[in-house]
């Protein structure tokens, strides 16, 4: 019992009556026309309940007709933010304007269920509030306030403790009427295909975009603390003041780099509209060389054809896969010798960086990590790959990316 009263507490099935009578208004407002609605026969309903239909089929040719009803079915067919009953489900329903025929047909069936809907849905509500006046008028001996489905005669204190049943049945019929209407609404008024496969490559550019910011983020910031760790112990071994002169200066300058890299990523978080900057290409690799350098490696580098020339993207994707390289030395490694490769040919770009292997470690064991996996990520976004692990004594990173 508790469950079936339960929709008198919900104010959505308030929004949901109120949402169907409203439905009622167009074809009111034609029966004022013709026939009229003095004393109403069966046919005259009938013929009330039809002819708006060519009305509101016209008004569903409209474009923003659906964007109208979608905003008006989300407003009041679904629980909103402050119901009793919280839920965070979407409500499934479009509120763009129709794109295509079957959107303006898809609104036009809405369109005509709402109009039939709400007509009948005022029918019964003016019925069995009347007879529910009818009911409460009987205890003072005057049942004839209107004309209900069930005629009342006499009276009698009875009348008042069926008076309440109408009431109750009205706001039943009023929840299952919404119900129905509701999940109407998500078929009729839904997404179409194109608006989903729309909405499905947005969130897929958004979790691309994520996971690019997470690599930029993961390959700048993880590079500088990097180095500047490594440049920091080197420092304290040493004890040289003119070697910790070098050392904190390379920080600083590993640092300056780490910011603008942060500040570039934060702005295009930001979404102000502004220009988010220019990332580093491999034209700037000697940047990195020198970094590692500063860190007290041996780097020894090798570069063949013009860096310059490369296509943007597959230079800026391969500057940061040797950052992530060159950080990965240094983090499993140290400061040992690194040598690094880098090879224009004519349809393809080959980046090679090795090192000797630690003592007690693989550098990442078979490749694992999440640095290498972005590398591995990048490499293949351009329709490339990247291969890691032992050659020999030492620990081999070969990328091969094609430039057309």
């Amino acid at each position: 019992m508790p469950g079936l009263l339960l929709p008198l507490t919900r104010a959505v099935t308030y929004t949901r009556w109120l949402h169907m009578l409203v439905g009622a208004i167009v074809p009111f407002a034609c029966a004022m026309v013709y026939p009229g609605l003095t004393d109403p026969s069966l046919d005259d309903w009938l013929l009330i309940a039809v002819l708006p239909v060519p009305l509101v089929l016209a008004a569903a040719v409209v474009p923003s007709v659906r964007r109208a009803e979608g905003l008006q079915a989300r407003l009041m067919l679904f629980p909103g933010p402050h119901a009793r009953v919280r839920t965070d489900e979407d409500p499934g329903v479009s509120t763009v304007s129709s794109a295509s025929w079957t959107d303006r047909a898809r609104t036009g069936a809405w369109l005509v269920l709402r109009l039939e809907t709400g007509l009948a849905m005022a029918l019964v509500t003016n019925e069995l509030t009347t007879l529910a006046l009818s009911l409460a008028g009987a205890t003072a001996e005057d049942p004839g306030l209107a004309d209900p489905i069930l005629h009342v005669s006499g009276a009698g204190w009875v009348y008042v403790l069926l008076a309440p049943v109408p009431v109750l049945a009205l706001v039943m019929v009023a929840a299952g009427a919404g119900a129905l209407m509701a999940r109407a609404a998500r078929r009729l008024l839904g997404p179409s295909v194109k608006e989903r496969l729309s909405e499905l490559e947005k969130r897929t550019e958004q979790l691309l975009e994520r996971n690019h910011i997470a690599r930029e983020l993961h390959d700048t910031l993880g590079h500088a603390l990097t180095l500047a760790v490594v440049q920091a112990g080197a420092a304290r071994a040493a004890g040289d003041p003119d070697f910790t002169d070098r050392a904190l200066e390379a920080i600083e300058e590993t640092g300056r780099a780490a910011l603008e890299d942060l500040d570039r990523v934060l702005l295009v978080l930001r979404e102000t509209g502004r220009p988010a900057g220019t990332r580093p290409a491999l034209g700037e690799a000697s940047r990195l060389l020198e970094s590692a350098r500063s860190s007290g490696a041996r780097v020894d580098a090798e570069v063949t054809g013009t860096l310059e020339h490369l296509p943007g993207p597959v230079s800026r994707e391969a500057y940061r896969m040797l950052q992530e390289a060159l950080t990965n030395v240094l983090r499993h490694a140290g400061p040992v010798r690194i040598g690094v490769r880098i090879a224009v040919e004519e349809a393809r770009l080959r980046l090679e960086v090795r090192n000797p292997l630690p003592a007690e470690a693989s550098m990442a064991g078979t490749g694992g990590g999440s640095g290498l996996r972005g590398i591995r990520e990048r490499a293949a976004m351009l329709g490339g790959e990247a291969r890691a692990g032992q050659d020999g004594g030492q620990w081999l990173l070969h990328v091969d990316l094609p430039l057309r």
